[in-house]
């Protein structure tokens, strides 16, 4: 079964990409780090690792609790609450 659906993640990098600085920028980014990581695969990883682990803990509350736990008020717990920054 396929998902298409487009990541946050995926759909900040798409608009991005359309910048005419968007190769010069990732450039300069680049050439900051020691490592010379592709910052891009290195942000999908985090953000992969950041899903699993919300979905890990929202499945654990789940079992553990004896009150509706809602998947906003893990977020919330996790994140920080509304911070629409």
């Amino acid at each position: 079964m396929s998902n298409n659906k487009q990541s946050s993640l995926d759909y900040l990098i798409s608009q991005l990409q359309k910048s005419k600085d968007w190769h010069r920028l990732l450039n300069e980014v680049s050439q900051m780090s020691s490592a010379r990581v592709d910052i891009i695969a290195q942000a999908k990883a985090m953000h992969k690792e950041e899903c699993v682990s919300y979905a890990s803990d929202y499945a654990r509350k789940m079992i553990q609790s004896n009150r509706i736990v809602t998947a906003e008020m893990i977020y919330n717990e996790t994140y920080g609450g509304n911070n629409e920054n």
